[in-house]
């Protein structure tokens, strides 16, 4: 769970660069839903791990919960639009 978590934060994270292409801002709007399944992924994956093992989790918790932070401020001052 925890390297499923971490490539799909390494997903979301380059999904966000793109995203920060104008006219691209639309984007947000799916990256937000998608990093948030990540995020419970990585959730799961730190229920399910044991304490020595869950460093790839917190990694995708992170990385997911950074894009999904960055694609609601990109989405506020953008109005959603660009």
């Amino acid at each position: 769970m925890g390297l499923i978590s971490l490539v799909w934060g390494i997903v979301a994270l380059l999904w966000m660069v793109l995203a920060f292409i104008p006219l691209l801002g639309w984007g947000n709007w799916f990256l937000i839903p998608f990093a948030a399944v990540g995020a419970i992924v990585a959730a799961i994956g730190l229920l399910f791990t044991r304490a020595g093992n869950r460093g790839r989790a917190k990694a995708g918790l992170l990385l997911n919960v950074a894009v999904i932070v960055v694609g609601v401020i990109r989405l506020g001052l953008g109005g959603g639009f660009v």
